[in-house]
């Protein structure tokens, strides 16, 4: 009797073959936003071979294996012995929280999952930030490339903390030999985020600073997601940027949102936003208006070489994002109720806000005065 043919025989191996092993990811922040979709998107995944999911509550994902605990407690190397890669989700960039216990959160978790994944044998970190660190300025190229200087400054809300964690990230392959770190940049990110950027639509009106060049580049979190998959199958690394591809001009963006303009001068709009967040009347610094002034857009080629595509554009992102909040009001960054901003009109309450200021501005010389 002859034997097999020799493609007979390769095809009976491979079909009796064990599958392909992948790596095994921990990822920090897994109960919920990006970290919670990220953590079922993996587990579902036939190129992960396990997830191990890390928060300080347990979240919804049964295939995963729970480790409850703060990012900031040593003991959390223990939890990654056996990962391959970690992905560090867990920041917090709430707009309501107090600015110094947002940056001790921030920088020390990212500091302890850099250093416990290294004491643990893990060979990739995939740490998170956002375009925002390439700084929004007037002389941006149109779009950025992705090793283009980081000029951002620390005058934004969170910014300041995802420069500290950018320059972690340089550092530590030197500080931790053997220990790889990819960064991914999310454009505007859209789908369950509140942000100073996304609050900018629910405003009444679209505030636009004279002499600005405002341009809008968009992230879906499904996309995010998927970009940091590519980045824990090491189908791509070093510095990535991931948004939709081109942009939208403030001209479309009122179009599209239906939303007009309320147009102020520089000096008074910046000078307001910074009063009204000193006085605590807002929740933005005057650093995230610079955002809504000038470009920030980048191209994602990197991704993009690697064989990544977006799965939406940034007229979908946009819809999308008018529908969520819809129904919000917001001004200069401080969320009204809808009496509120009813009694206030459309543009009435920017000017209410603006009085505010004035007002204490004033009750204050007065009080020197005395």
């Amino acid at each position: 009797m002859s034997s097999p043919d020799p493609q007979v025989r390769a095809a009976r191996n491979k079909s009796t073959s064990p599958p392909p092993r992948g790596p095994v990811v921990a990822v920090t922040g897994a109960a919920s936003g990006v970290g919670a979709l990220l953590t079922a998107r993996l587990a579902a995944s036939e190129e992960v071979k396990q997830v191990v999911a890390i928060d300080e509550r347990r979240g919804e994902c049964a295939e995963a294996e729970w480790h409850i605990l703060d990012v900031r407690d040593p003991a959390i190397a223990d939890r990654l012995r056996g990962a391959d890669v970690v992905v560090h989700l867990a920041l917090d960039l709430d707009l309501e929280t107090d600015a110094a216990a947002r940056t001790a959160y921030n920088v020390r978790g990212t500091q302890t999952v850099l250093t416990a994944a290294a004491a643990a044998g893990v060979h990739r970190v995939v740490l998170c930030t956002s375009t925002m660190v390439y700084g929004a300025l007037a002389d941006n190229e149109l779009p950025l490339a992705e090793d283009a200087e980081l000029r951002a400054t620390a005058e934004a809300t969170g910014v300041g903390d995802l420069l500290e964690i950018e320059r972690l990230a340089r550092r530590a392959p030197r500080a931790h030999p053997g220990l790889n770190v990819t960064v991914v940049r999310p454009a505007v990110l859209v789908g369950g985020t509140d942000t100073a950027l996304t609050r900018y639509f629910e405003s009444p009106r679209l505030l636009v600073v004279a002499g600005s060049r405002p341009a809008w580049q968009f992230c879906h979190v499904e996309d995010l997601c998927s970009a940091l998959e590519y980045a824990v199958l090491e189908k791509v690394d070093g510095e990535l940027a991931v948004g939709c591809d081109g942009w939208l001009e403030q001209e479309e963006v009122e179009e599209l949102s239906g939303i007009r303009r309320m147009e102020l001068p520089s000096a008074v709009a910046l000078g307001a936003a910074a009063r009204l967040h000193r006085i605590g009347l807002t929740p933005s610094p005057a650093g995230d208006l610079a955002y809504t002034m000038y470009p920030w857009v980048i191209s994602g080629s990197r991704l993009h070489d690697a064989g990544w595509r977006p799965a939406y554009t940034n007229e979908e992102v946009l819809a999308q994002l008018l529908e969520e909040v819809s129904g919000r009001h917001t001004v200069a960054g401080r969320r009204l109720g809808r009496k509120d901003a009813t009694a206030a009109g459309a543009a009435g309450a920017t000017v209410a806000l603006l009085g505010a200021a004035a007002v204490v501005r004033r009750a204050r010389k007065a009080r020197r005065r005395i």
